[in-house]
């Protein structure tokens, strides 16, 4: 099994301007102050797997025993989600952060086969939890909860990872082929809540926007921006009233005065509600890839910013994952009266005034980035994340290819032998990294011994 590439692509810093300077550093913090765009929906902590059986992985390199079944996060807010994991070969990370996300952010984009593992999360455990009948559809006598867990992942690793993976319990082996034999195609489902666009822009004394709601929630509560009294920006509905509520499909709008001076708001949009079954979650330190099998009701959130100024460019910047080009979609809307030139990645873009543009910038797999773009009026955006596009398996049974090879970096400084983090990711390589790195330091400690004594000797 090759090891996913560990080596971070060094961050752009773009400051914008009439022609702006594209400036290479290591990843770190941006250098403006700011947080990073989220997409929307529902952001968790992962706590590890809950209800799991096991199950054996063939390659080239032999067979491994690996933890098969559910996981369970904590959304932040409030909330339990449940999640099986589509990224066999990468590790968990112990308490990693999650954030919902769509299709198009991660491998599922370009796996035909992605509407079935939707299917196999609505027709299996959890989704049905009646287990007599379920093992009545896969043809044995009884299931229990780790049969049904076990069997279930092993059927979604057939599909997004194309792995050769067989149940360890035989009742769990006959649910997977089942589950994989049955399967039907069935769309994304949508997001839990979204702001669309999550950014806008324009002049004082203008409703600026429209932003719309996106939200399998029955309302959503919207936050007005921060110092609003004081500023006159007021969250205004299609008839120019102020509203504090929305719901699905409703277009908000941002009414600044008009002898409001340069300055940008944000929009805090918030909702209770379960996530929908198979929409993905993914983590910026290179935690597997999970897909949501179940949800209590949760708290979810997005938001939607704005910019104005009297006059010049006035540009409305966000982003998103694309990994189906394999790399990061930068959308510049220019809405003021002057054209936006700035420099990315070598290469001058020039946004003339009310128009827009969508910038891919190529990254590569599994490589930290960390933008920062600053518009005339001094006011930044921060664009921070880790592509995590690729499996290493594809269907086809090729290895997916990586830049570099070393092992991905448990988040706490080592490894543990608690069986409830996935043994899914590395399988023996993550023991192995530790042992060495143990070797090397007795051997540092032992050298540090013997420098001591001979110097003792010597006085």
């Amino acid at each position: 099994m090759r090891r996913r590439g560990a080596a971070r692509l060094a961050a752009a810093t773009l400051v914008s301007g009439f022609v702006a300077a594209g400036v290479l550093a290591a990843a770190g913090p941006a250098a403006a102050d700011g947080v990073p765009q989220s997409p929307g929906g529902a952001t968790a902590t992962i706590g590890g797997l809950k209800t799991y059986g096991t199950a054996v992985i063939h390659d080239d390199g032999g067979d491994h025993q690996v933890s098969a079944g559910l996981f369970e996060m904590s959304v932040d807010g409030g909330g339990t989600l449940q999640t099986y994991c589509v990224d066999v070969h990468n590790p968990t990370q112990r308490d990693a952060k999650y954030r919902e996300t769509s299709w198009s952010g991660t491998s599922l984009v370009t796996n035909k086969n992605a509407g079935k593992i939707r299917w196999i999360l609505q027709n299996s455990y959890p989704q049905v939890n009646d287990l007599a009948a379920l093992a009545a559809k896969a043809g044995v006598g009884s299931l229990t909860e780790q049969d049904a867990a076990a069997g279930t992942q092993v059927a979604i690793w057939r599909y997004s990872d194309g792995a050769d993976v067989d149940a360890v319990e035989p009742r769990a082996e006959k649910l997977a082929d089942y589950l994989e034999k049955s399967a039907r195609a069935l769309p994304e489902p949508r997001a839990s809540l979204t702001l669309d666009p999550p950014a806008v822009s324009g002049h004082p004394g203008e409703r600026l926007g429209p932003v719309t709601v996106h939200t399998n929630a029955s309302s959503v509560t919207l936050t007005p921006p921060a110092g609003a009294a004081t500023s006159g920006v007021r969250i205004v509905g299609k008839d120019g009233k102020e509203i504090t509520s929305a719901r699905d499909g409703s277009q908000v709008f941002f009414d600044v005065p008009e002898d409001a001076g340069d300055g940008s708001a944000t929009l805090t949009a918030q909702a209770s509600t379960t996530v929908p079954v198979g929409r993905a979650f993914t983590s910026d330190s290179r935690s597997q890839t999970q897909i949501l099998a179940g949800s209590s009701e949760s708290t979810v959130a997005a938001t939607s910013g704005a910019t104005w100024a009297v006059g010049g460019a006035i540009p409305a910047l966000s982003a998103v994952k694309n990994c189906a080009k394999g790399g990061l979609d930068i959308t510049v809307a220019n809405k003021g009266d002057e054209p936006f030139t700035f420099e990315l990645m070598d290469t001058r873009h020039t946004i003339a005034a009310g128009a827009s543009e969508t910038i891919t910038v190529p990254l590569q797999e599994d490589q930290a980035y960390d933008f920062t773009i600053t518009d005339p009026g001094g006011h930044a955006q921060r664009f921070a994340g880790v592509l995590d596009c690729r499996i290493q398996g594809s269907p086809s049974g090729a290895v997916t290819q990586t830049v570099g090879e070393p092992s991905p970096v448990t988040a706490g400084g080592g490894t543990s032998p608690d069986p409830n983090l996935a043994e899914t990711g590395g399988t023996s390589t993550t023991p192995l990294i530790a042992a060495t790195g143990l070797s090397l330091l007795v051997l540092g400690a032992t050298a540090l011994s013997i420098v001591h004594k001979r110097k003792s000797a010597g006085n």
